[in-house]
């Protein structure tokens, strides 16, 4: 790639010039085809910038300028829209979508310790448990899945319940205490 001269006061005058002269044309065209003025407005912005640039051979150019930069404008909103494409959507927070939700670790911290502390329980609360909050079977379907009274499903999901309460109240403590 051929070395460019740095912009003069000159290539400035040349850039504000054409401005004046085309910059309201390429705004409106912009707008038009994006229908965004925000858009349009950096879209025009770097047509300009590239006008700066390329400020020698436009001064040298036999061609049209205008022709020249609405071109470059076409360029401009074309490598947008493409690199738009190719990102993934963004999802705007809004009342009826409710917040969006950027990092999922804490609801992944959230089942691991879940998970270990499932593991401290004794082998007939875990199995009582699991059968109701993984599988969503009722107090009578446990029963019968697990082979045990209905009564004793509902005393053993109240005892584990009550020791993983004491077990992650614990770890709570004891990390408050750590910190």
């Amino acid at each position: 790639m051929a070395r460019r001269r740095p912009p003069t006061s000159s290539d400035e005058a040349l850039v504000r010039s054409l401005y004046e002269q085309h910059g309201a044309a390429i705004l409106a065209y912009v707008t038009r085809v994006t229908g965004d003025r925000t858009l349009a407005e950096d879209v025009l912005q770097e047509t300009l910038i590239r006008a700066w640039r390329h400020a020698e051979t436009l001064s040298e150019q036999t061609g049209s300028i205008r022709g020249w930069m609405f071109t470059v404008a076409r360029n401009v909103m074309t490598d947008r829209a493409r690199a738009r494409a190719i990102r993934p959507v963004e999802v705007a927070e809004t009342a009826s979508t409710g917040p969006v939700e950027r990092d999922h670790a804490d609801r992944v911290v959230d089942s691991m310790v879940a998970i270990q502390a499932l593991e401290h329980l004794s082998e007939e609360h875990r199995r009582v448990l699991v059968e109701i909050y993984f599988q969503g079977r009722s107090v009578a379907e446990t029963a019968e899945t697990l082979g045990i009274p209905a009564g004793t499903v509902k005393s053993r999901s109240h005892n584990a319940l009550k020791n993983l309460r004491e077990l992650l109240v614990g770890r709570s403590t004891a990390l408050k205490g750590a910190a």
